[in-house]
């Protein structure tokens, strides 16, 4: 009798004839995860992954508690596996079960016969180990309708396996299964979050940061960082590009209209990041920008911002709310960091009163009187850019 982890996939159990690569993908990235822990075991069989420890000193907790954080997994179930007889499923059942059985006054077993060679089938493996653990522990009554716990006993292709409960995985899609994306990600609340979601639906992540020294901190700066170590929890590696865009600013501020400084702020920086996503392989940029959350996100401004892209921009946040932003920041532990007291390149030389309808055409002749120093300004800017892994 030993302990084995079975993972459940979700959404990767609708796919079709290239299922096998999700799930490839998937024990890649849960390897990844649990490399440090010691020796384990990996198999795949019947939309499902079997981890098993191969050294006592393995902490099954410890695994389980990463294991929360890998996307395309649905379901987590910490088993005891037997052998596929029913004289031991019985036994297992009581002897790995015996803790919550004493707190309890009423079960319910639920079994899935998934091997069919198996003489008994489901609701003769429910009767029978039901009524063993009835004989054995007096003070239990069975309840169909609303037990007190579910003991579930599947029997499956490697063995059989119990367990008392399946906890909820956190579900979408294996990180790199739906390729890369460069991610604008500033010190706010949104562009953390914007980067979890679509990490959830498959991508891989890059980042792409802009400081402002000496109007934006180091401290601003770490802050970034640990953001992004937070994302990496649940999306891995993150290769980071550090930008100095001081001088871009101080140049927008100089010759453009003060009203436009945010939306030519922005497509500068979008041109940027479409340069970094470029040299690391990402087809497509993603920003935390959700519709009329402030001046910059209005629906012109937003026209203005993207006119300047040659790549897909992303925006996973656009039709939520600032309170569910804030909601999933929270569960995910990127909020209370969000909130330091640090300012961002985001709030430098920000306008009191910044142009909510802009036009392209009137973006474009205010952005003539910088062409002269964009050449310069970028070569200023791959001269000092740091690049930084984060995970």
């Amino acid at each position: 009798m030993k302990e084995v982890i079975l993972i459940k996939n979700g959404e990767i159990a609708l796919k079709g004839l290239n299922r096998n690569v999700f799930e490839d993908i998937l024990i890649k990235n849960i390897k990844s995860r649990l490399s440090e822990l010691g020796e384990i075991k990996y198999s795949k069989a019947q939309s499902t992954i079997y981890i098993e420890p191969m050294t006592d000193n393995i902490n099954i907790s410890n695994i389980i508690s990463r294991l929360k954080k890998v996307f395309g997994i649905a379901g987590i179930c910490r088993t005891y596996s037997s052998v596929k007889n029913i004289d031991e499923i019985k036994k297992t059942a009581l002897e790995y079960l015996k803790n919550e059985l004493s707190f309890i006054k009423t079960f319910k077993i639920e079994s899935k016969r998934s091997d069919k060679k198996f003489i008994y089938k489901s609701p003769e493996i429910s009767r029978i180990v039901g009524e063993y653990l009835l004989n054995n522990k007096k003070d239990l009554s069975v309840d169909v309708h609303n037990p007190e716990a579910i003991i579930n006993i599947e029997v499956r292709d490697f063995g059989s396996y119990i367990y008392a409960e399946q906890l909820k995985g956190i579900g979408g899609l294996p990180t790199g299964s739906s390729g890369k994306a460069m991610l604008m990600i500033s010190g706010g609340i949104d562009s953390p979050v914007a980067g979890y979601m679509m990490a959830k639906r498959g991508l891989e992540l890059c980042g792409t940061h802009f400081v402002s020294p000496p109007f934006t901190s180091e401290k601003a700066k770490l802050k970034v960082i640990d953001l992004l170590k937070k994302l990496s929890e649940f999306s891995g590696n993150i290769k980071t590009y550090i930008i100095n865009f001081t001088e871009f600013q101080e140049a927008i501020k100089k010759h453009c209209p003060n009203e436009l400084f945010t939306v030519i702020m922005r497509r500068y920086m979008l041109k940027i990041a479409e340069i970094t996503a470029s040299d690391s392989g990402c087809p497509v940029v993603v920003t935390g920008e959700s519709l009329a959350q402030v001046a910059s996100q209005t629906l012109p401004a937003l026209i203005c911002t993207e006119s300047v892209a040659t790549r897909p921009v992303l925006r996973p946040l656009i039709g939520l709310d600032k309170l569910e932003i804030i909601n999933i920041a929270k569960q995910i532990d990127t909020y209370d960091i969000s909130i330091l007291p640090f300012e961002d390149c985001c709030t430098v030389f920000t306008p009191k009163h910044p142009k909510t309808r802009p036009t392209i055409e009137e973006i474009l002749i205010a952005e003539e009187k910088i062409k002269s120093l964009e050449k310069s300004l970028l070569e200023k800017i791959w001269s000092s850019i740091e690049i930084i892994n984060i995970n």
